[in-house]
C-alpha cells in the first residue's frame, strides 16, 4: 500500500499516481482506477507515453546530459558538505534499468491501453445506498468502493487463498484524492471531524485485501487540509510507504537560491517493513524533484 501525500495543487502527486498506472500498462497488469473528483477514463487517457526503443532513450540521455551539464556548473556552488557525498542518478542508465521511462510530453497510444484489462469507480456514477444507512459503521463511499475491489479480486482471479484457474496477474489499484469532501468525509474540514475513523477502518480493510490478494495499490490524499494529526499518525501506520510530495509553488522556498532548479520536494515518511519489527530508513534526506520538458526526475 503506497500512500503518497498530495501537493497543494495536486499537480505532481497526479503525475506520479499516472506513473504508476502506465507502469502497470506496459507490464501487462490489470487496473482498478478509482476517484471522486476526475473520471477514470479520463485518467487514462492522460497517461505518459514510454519510452520503449533506444531513439528514445537518446532523446532522454541528452536531456539528461543537458541537466547533468547545468548540475556541473552549480557544483561549485554546492555547500562543502555536500561535496562528497555520492550523487544520486537522476538519468536512465543502461546498467541499473528497473522498470520504464516515460515521456511527460506526449500521450500513451490508445492501443496500449486497451491492451491490458482495466476496471473503474466513478463515486458520483455508483448507485447510492440508503440514505444514513451505514454498511460497517463506514462512510457510504468507502464501503462501496470496498466492496467494488472485494468483488473484482475475488471475479477475476486476484484471490490468494484461491488456486488460480487463469494465468496469475497482477491486479495495480489507484484510489485518487481519498478523504478529501468529494468522498463524504469531513476529515479536511475541521479539526473533530463527526466522521474520524471511516478513513482508517478502509484503510484497515483494503490492506487485509491486499494482503490475501496478489495486488499492490497507491492512494493520494490532500494531507495538507488534514488538521487532524492523530488521523494521519493512523492512517500513516496502515500503510508499507508513505511518501510526501511539496511543492515549491507559492512558497518562500520557490525563490530560494539553493532551489533553484527544482520543482518541490520528496519526503519518505516510511519504507516497508514487511516480515520484520524495525522500520526501514532511508538513506537520503534530502530528495526533491523537477518536471522538465519530457522528463520527472527525483534526484
Amino acid at each position: 500500500l503506497v500512500f503518497t501525500e498530495e501537493d497543494k495543487y495536486g499537480l505532481y502527486s497526479s503525475l506520479l499516481f499516472k506513473y504508476f498506472l502506465a507502469e502497470g500498462i506496459v507490464c501487462g497488469h490489470d487496473l482498478f482506477v478509482a476517484s471522486a473528483k476526475e473520471h477514470p477514463d479520463n485518467i487514462l487517457k492522460e497517461l505518459p507515453a514510454p519510452l520503449l526503443d533506444d531513439t528514445h532513450g537518446k532523446e532522454l540521455g541528452d536531456e539528461a546530459a543537458a541537466v547533468k551539464s547545468e548540475d556541473f556548473q552549480d557544483s561549485m556552488k554546492i555547500a562543502w558538505r555536500y561535496q562528497n557525498l555520492p550523487k544520486m542518478e537522476a538519468s536512465p542508465t543502461t546498467h541499473t534499468k528497473f522498470g520504464h521511462y516515460y515521456d511527460v510530453s506526449k500521450k500513451m497510444p490508445p492501443e496500449l491501453c486497451q491492451s491490458v484489462k482495466w476496471h473503474s469507480f466513478y463515486l458520483h456514477e455508483e448507485l447510492p445506498f440508503e440514505p444514513k444507512m451505514k454498511t460497517w459503521n463506514m462512510n457510504s463511499g468507502y464501503a462501496r468502493l470496498l466492496q467494488s475491489i472485494q468483488r473484482i479480486i475475488s471475479q477475476e482471479g486476484f484471490d490468494g487463498s484461491d488456486p488460480q484457474k487463469k494465468q496469475r496477474n497482477v491486479l495495480r489499484i489507484g484510489i485518487q484524492s481519498l478523504g478529501s469532501v468529494l468522498w463524504g468525509d469531513d476529515v479536511c474540514c475541521s479539526d473533530a471531524p463527526e466522521d474520524p475513523h471511516s478513513l482508517t477502518k478502509f484503510l484497515y480493510v483494503l490492506r487485509g485485501l491486499l494482503r490475501k490478494s496478489l495486488s499492490a495499490c497507491i492512494i493520494t490524499v490532500p494531507a495538507h487540509l488534514m488538521q487532524n494529526k492523530a488521523i494521519m499518525e493512523r492512517v500513516t501506520n496502515l500503510s508499507d510507504i508513505v511518501v510526501g510530495l511539496e511543492s515549491f509553488i507559492g512558497s518562500e522556498r520557490e525563490t530560494n537560491p539553493l532551489y533553484k532548479d527544482y520543482h518541490g520536494l520528496v519526503h519518505v515518511h516510511q519504507i516497508p517493513r514487511l516480515n520484520s519489527l524495525i522500520c526501514d530508513v532511508s538513506d537520503t534526506k534530502d530528495l526533491a524533484f523537477r518536471l522538465k520538458r519530457k522528463l520527472f526526475t527525483i534526484e
